[in-house]
């Protein structure tokens, strides 16, 4: 069976510095230009394109295949791309000047490939060097802290449409030969070109890192970088069995929790529409959102059932930040912000849903039992709960993204964690619920949902 006209294979595979592969032959760049000449020739729908690891002509990349006829393509560039779609998928005629080559002649190449990549391997082996994934996760740091050093400075807007380094460097306030440093690492990482000593953004990056794109995440990835400080005392931390920097949302860190506002909004808003359909809102009249932050979720909430009012509880730093967006989304008489700390105010009563998204992880479990408790007491009968946060495994060893923000909450909170579906079923019925239910999300977090008797 065939679903598609033609399916294309490119290799973008990355390998060690220095290696040749097809990634470092701009495999990337063709890849895009590709997709581009499928859908301006109207052939997007009819053929398949994905990526792969190496097809063991290194030193000719970027390499293709083209099936059903299985035509290896060779040193193709991005301009070689509307030839490709042209002539070969659209009209049926090989481009001969692509060819990899005889059969013969690619499996000696491939052989040759895959004997050397051995040799280096054993070699590696035998010299007691790190693996490359090893190598890469140890210094994967450097590679962040210099994207995060950008973002911070907002470079990206201060290249614009194509800027030198003095340029930039005058613009920022930095300086020159420094600024021209970072601007060559982040050109080496892909996120910059250059081009005759001129810097410029790239397509894929310029809307979302340069100032008045129109995906700008700027704000939201500085919380990011608001977190680097709290993960370079993780080592600290691991002896303490707490954090050793937490900050609060209120005074000289106000910028730090924008910030944190920011980057869970543009997270929920993205969101909030699955979950709103996943919790299921038929009948439901109140909502307390917990914490609720930007309002994203008690805006889509009410946005998806008509009549729904619900109550936002946060803290004074937060409430101006959620109102600015409720009034954006003209919900201002059905979603109520109020100020109140989770901890320590009573929640109300009579709700028929209490939502808590990304709550419980900045808790222990301690904490967690007690607000679950007054949930429980703010629902009507009938009631119910919806958590939506990270869930571990029963080892709790994975999934990758949740475990490691168990050490996020380690190094900024006092006792927060991430937790495993037993321990969230054992607080939920602690507290008087029952009907304990999961729900599976797209996405690295997914819902419990569970109601009062």
């Amino acid at each position: 069976m065939e679903p598609f006209r033609h399916h294309i294979y490119i290799c973008t595979q990355k390998k060690a510095e220095g290696a040749p592969s097809c990634s470092a032959h701009g495999s990337a760049e063709v890849l895009a230009a590709l997709r581009r000449e499928l859908a301006a020739q109207g052939l997007a729908d009819q053929v398949q394109v994905t990526t792969c690891g190496s097809l063991g002509l290194c030193d000719w990349g970027p390499n293709m295949v083209v099936y059903p006829e299985g035509i290896w393509y060779s040193g193709v560039r991005p301009g070689d791309a509307a030839e490709i779609v042209r002539d070969h998928v659209a009209g049926g005629r090989v481009v001969e000047r692509l060819v990899s080559g005889s059969r013969e002649a690619v499996r000696v190449e491939i052989d040759a490939n895959r004997a050397k990549m051995l040799a280096a391997l054993r070699a590696q082996e035998e010299a007691g060097a790190l693996p490359e994934e090893l190598s890469q996760a140890v210094n994967g740091f450097r590679e962040s802290r210099v994207l995060l050093t950008a973002i911070e400075l907002d470079l990206f807007s201060a290249v614009g449409e194509g800027a030198d380094a003095r340029t930039v460097a005058r613009k920022l306030g930095t300086d020159p030969r420094a600024t021209e440093s970072l601007l060559n690492a982040l050109t080496a990482l892909g996120v910059l070109q250059k081009r005759d000593g001129s810097f410029r953004n790239t397509p894929e990056t310029a809307p979302y890192l340069a100032e008045g794109g129109a995906r700008d995440a700027r704000a939201a990835l500085l919380h990011t970088v608001h977190l680097w400080p709290r993960w370079s005392t993780l080592t600290e931390c691991i002896r303490e069995g707490t954090s050793v920097t937490r900050r609060t949302a209120q005074g000289p860190e106000a910028g730090w929790t924008t910030a944190f506002i920011a980057a869970m909004h543009r997270n929920a808003a993205f969101r909030a529409p699955v979950v709103a359909r996943a919790v299921g809102l038929e009948g439901v009249r109140r909502v307390l959102d917990l914490g609720g932050g930007s309002g994203a979720y008690s805006i889509a909430f009410a946005q998806a059932q008509p009549g729904l009012t619900a109550d936002i509880l946060d803290l004074a730093a937060v409430i101006p930040i959620a109102q600015r967006h409720i009034d954006e989304a003209g919900l201002t008489d059905r979603v109520h912000p109020r100020v109140g700390n989770i901890g320590d105010d009573r929640y109300g009563e009579g709700y028929d849903l209490v939502f808590l998204s990304a709550i419980c992880h900045m808790n222990g479990p301690e904490e967690n039992r007690a607000m679950l408790a007054k949930a429980h007491a703010a629902l009507a009968p009938g009631g119910r709960v919806a958590i939506q946060d990270f869930i571990l495994n029963p080892d709790k060893a994975g999934p990758k993204t949740g475990a490691l923000f168990a050490l996020n909450m380690l190094v900024g909170t006092r006792a927060g964690s991430t937790y495993n579906e037993a321990e969230y079923a054992a607080w939920l019925g602690d507290a008087g619920f029952g009907e304990i239910r999961r729900v599976h999300l797209p996405g690295p977090t997914d819902l419990i949902v569970a109601r009062k008797g």
